[in-house]
Order: C-alpha cells, then sequence, then structure tokens
C-alpha cells in the first residue's frame, strides 16, 4: 500500500502534461499554467487511406502525432531538402550579403540566374523557397566561407543538431543520390524549428514576389509554387518538392480552430 501511494504521489508531481493538483490548487489564478486541450478524433471521422509511402502529422503544442505510416522509413527529400538549406543560409550569410553568381549548371527548377550576376542573399532565399530555385541552392552554396563541400557539411551538422537521425544529404538542392535521404519524422523536426525563423516563415508564406539584381536591371516574378497557400485556410508554408524518383513531397504547417499542426 505504502509503495502504491507512493508512486502515485510521484506520478502526479512528474506528469509533463498534468500538474500537481495540490500545487494547481494553492497557486494565484494568474500562476497557474493553462494547458491546451489534447486533440481528439470525432466520432464522424476516421483515419485517412494515404498513396504516401511515408506521412507524419503532429499538432505541436501537445506534441501528439495525429496520424502516422512509416514515419521512420527512409525516404528520398527531393526540394524539401531546401528547408536545411535556407537554415544553413541563415546562419551563414547576413541577408543583404551580395553574393556573385558562378557557372549555372543545374537541372530542374530555376529562377534564371546567369554567371556573374550580383543578388542579395535575401533575394536568393526568396528564390529558394518561393520558387523552389535550384539555381537559387546552388549559388547560396558555391558562395559559403567555406565553399560548396563545407556547405554541404554544414547541412549535415545542423541535421545531427536538430536529432535528425536518418537524414543525410549530398547536395543544397534535393536531386535524388544514393545517400540523399530523410524521413517524414526528420522533416517534422527540421521545419518546426525553421518556422520559429520569422524571417523564414515570412518568406515560406509569401504567394508572390517581384525581385531584382543589385542593379535593378534583371527583375523576377516569383510565384509561390504550393498550391496550398492562400487556398486552403490557415495553411502558412512550408515547402514541396518532387523528382522523378521520389515523387511528390510535402511539408505543410497549418494553424486553424486553436490548433498548430506539420504535417
Amino acid at each position: 500500500i505504502l509503495a502504491f501511494v507512493f508512486i502515485s504521489t510521484s506520478a502526479l508531481t512528474i506528469s509533463g502534461n498534468i500538474p500537481p493538483v495540490q500545487k494547481l490548487l494553492n497557486s494565484p489564478p494568474e500562476q497557474s499554467k493553462i494547458f491546451p486541450p489534447l486533440p481528439v478524433l470525432a466520432a464522424e471521422n476516421s483515419f485517412p487511406v494515404l498513396s504516401a509511402q511515408g506521412a507524419l502529422a503532429v499538432d505541436l503544442d501537445s506534441g501528439i502525432s495525429l496520424y502516422e505510416k512509416n514515419p521512420d522509413v527512409k525516404l528520398l527529400p527531393a526540394s524539401t531538402t531546401k528547408i536545411v538549406t535556407a537554415l544553413v543560409v541563415l546562419d551563414s550569410y547576413p541577408l543583404d550579403q551580395i553574393v556573385t553568381v558562378g557557372k549555372v549548371n543545374v537541372i530542374g527548377q530555376k529562377m534564371g540566374l546567369f554567371q556573374g550576376e550580383q543578388i542579395t542573399v535575401e533575394n536568393l532565399l526568396y528564390g529558394l523557397l518561393v520558387f523552389s530555385a535550384n539555381d537559387a541552392a546552388e549559388a547560396l552554396a558555391n558562395n559559403h566561407p567555406g565553399g560548396y563541400d563545407s556547405f554541404i557539411s554544414s547541412m549535415n551538422t545542423k541535421a545531427k543538431e536538430l536529432s535528425m537521425i536518418n537524414s543525410n544529404f549530398q547536395n543544397p538542392v534535393g536531386l535524388d543520390g544514393n545517400n540523399q535521404i530523410t524521413t517524414a519524422k526528420d522533416l517534422i523536426r527540421v521545419s518546426e524549428v525553421a518556422m520559429r525563423n520569422p524571417v523564414f516563415a515570412k518568406i515560406v508564406g509569401t504567394k508572390t514576389i517581384f525581385l531584382s539584381d543589385v542593379t535593378g536591371k534583371i527583375t523576377y516574378k516569383l510565384k509561390n509554387i504550393n498550391e496550398l497557400l492562400g487556398d486552403v485556410p490557415g495553411v502558412m508554408g512550408v515547402k514541396t518538392g518532387w523528382t522523378e524518383n521520389a515523387r511528390e513531397n510535402l511539408v505543410t504547417y497549418i494553424e486553424r480552430d486553436g490548433h498548430k499542426i506539420m504535417i
């Protein structure tokens, strides 16, 4: 009996979601923490059937997984890679730094940069995250203080710092590679951290933007390729991705009805 009482009391004391009863009763109202309601599956709803190889939806306030399918299976990330690319850029450059575009030799989505063009880091970040421009990713990586290889190393260091234990990156673009991999769970981790950065959140939430090089003579109109943004209530980013082998990839952040959900 004594053991039961001790364990029961300890459980009340250490619970992360339920405050100690006695402490709650003795605390003045302004010091009592308000805990968000836990998500509950409505009786009339059922779990979806998805063709995706891996999927995960998390309620960020509670940390509860709302839906998961193979969340730890290693898959090709495609351009969701650029979330990590952007975080390394934000760590490495001031936004107003001017970089010079080197030889443009990349396939896939491009904003149309040319060799010798000078443009700010901030504008390249818009190209990277709004238009998913591969040439913007390459320009940012090539101008890294330690060079391209150092940029890739910094991406993998960032992944380790964020406990993306099943991820590895070989390029800043998201092109398929033998060891360019991530998981649904790892993408949730990095995206939740990225959306705390106001610069990142602003950029991925931008529907359309006009940019230019430093001379103002070269202009770009970039439209966000995330078709949910502005059309589905509460969607505020984060990143799309596609390659022939990876197929469709999508990380989405939603604020709706008092909930913050990362999918």
